[in-house]
């Protein structure tokens, strides 16, 4: 799967690009079959290396709504960080030819690892994400904004339970002022998640994936369904563009 010319240029104008089927049925099928009872699992033993955020224990997660998985006197995840370690698909994904020639294509000829996370935003208490750009998230005094994204979508992923969301073009604004808070994903512009009449949502069939960069402004809104809608983001970097920034080199 490569790049177009003119995907390129639609990249380079909005700041982010869906690439339809960028992973099979049967991966995502496997991805689900390695996951199961993760809630339970994570709360009562979670692996060394993986960092987990919970959605706010306040909310209660009624019996016909609650996790993947979980029992409804589970806590439920919000983020899982290094989800590569509990997902044997999800580690050969990021690595394949399929995603670092298209990364390749479009931040750097050499490409490493930062990151891979997890995002189950479960039915009917999954949180909005609010209005941010990751460079917010990933700026040191060594490093460029030109990490990428690629979120992969594991369920449907629609305007009924919470979609992605960019503003085109507002990776040519540099780096906006963001508040800070303590919490899971704790550093958002004013506002924190509301409509906005210049979004652009995106809605994703399984196996779908997008590409975006590091200073693009996007969103999610809460989910309101009755469906879970579970994604995947893996986060790639150059290597030597900040230290503790590489996980992996890749290529």
């Amino acid at each position: 799967m490569s790049v177009t010319i003119q995907e390129k240029e639609s990249f380079e104008a909005n700041g982010y690009l869906l690439k339809k089927g960028l992973v099979s049925r049967q991966e995502i099928k496997q991805i689900r079959q390695e996951l199961p009872d993760i809630h339970r699992r994570m709360l009562a033993d979670p692996p060394p290396e993986v960092h987990v955020a919970w959605e706010d224990d306040s909310v209660e997660c009624a019996p016909a709504r609650k996790g993947r998985g979980a029992p409804d006197e589970s806590k439920i995840i919000r983020q899982l960080m290094h989800s590569e370690l509990v997902s044997p698909t999800l580690n050969r994904i990021l690595r394949s030819d399929t995603l670092v020639d298209i990364v390749a294509e479009l931040m750097h000829p050499q490409v490493a690892l930062y990151h891979s996370k997890l995002l189950p935003k479960e039915a009917g208490i999954g949180a909005a994400t609010p209005w941010h750009q990751d460079y917010a998230y990933w700026q040191t005094d060594e490093n460029k904004p030109i990490m990428l994204n690629c979120q992969i979508a594991i369920d449907p992923m629609t305007l009924e339970n919470g979609c992605l969301e960019f503003i085109p073009g507002s990776h040519r604004w540099g780096l906006q002022d963001h508040e800070q808070h303590q919490e899971t994903f704790g550093r958002f512009l004013p506002g924190r998640y509301y409509k906005r009449e210049e979004g652009v949502t995106i809605p994703m069939e399984p196996g779908d994936g997008i590409f975006f960069t590091a200073l693009v402004i996007h969103g999610s809104a809460p989910n309101t369904s009755p469906h879970p809608r579970w994604a995947n983001t893996f986060a790639y970097n150059v290597p030597g563009n900040g230290e503790h920034q590489v996980r992996e080199v890749l290529r």
